[in-house]
């Protein structure tokens, strides 16, 4: 099976890296699914989950992030994912990010609402 290596990195620190035989992330243009032999491809990312579909040595398997802003670039096998921040599902606090839509609502900050609600989509995904 082919495979593409991908790489998402946030402005602070590499998020994941590995092998992979489709990633589904939210850009400007909607949902893009990539998978191996895709055409090269460049888009600016949205808030929203990534989903990683993995192969490899670390066998198969789903990653699951929440991304915030961004681009996504795909070109020679290699995906590359540059978020201005990206949690993985497992790391993420969910209290937290209840207690965040929560007061985003109160404060009818609609940008703020989908950054919390897409983190705890991402978690639910990671239970």
């Amino acid at each position: 099976m082919a495979e593409l290596h991908v790489e998402l990195v946030a402005a602070d620190r590499k998020v994941w890296s590995g092998e992979a035989g489709l990633v589904v992330a939210r850009t400007t243009a909607g949902d893009i699914g990539i998978m191996p032999g895709h055409q090269p491809y460049l888009g600016v990312l949205e808030t929203g989950p990534v989903t990683i579909r993995t192969t490899g040595e670390t066998g198969e398997g789903t990653v699951v992030a929440a991304v915030h802003g961004g681009f996504l670039s795909y070109t020679d096998g290699k995906l590359s994912l540059l978020a201005e921040t990206a949690e993985l599902a497992d790391e993420i606090d969910v209290a937290r990010a209840e207690r965040a839509l929560e007061e985003a609502r109160a404060e009818t900050d609609a940008s703020a609402e989908r950054r919390a609600a897409v983190r705890l989509e991402a978690a639910a995904v990671a239970r």
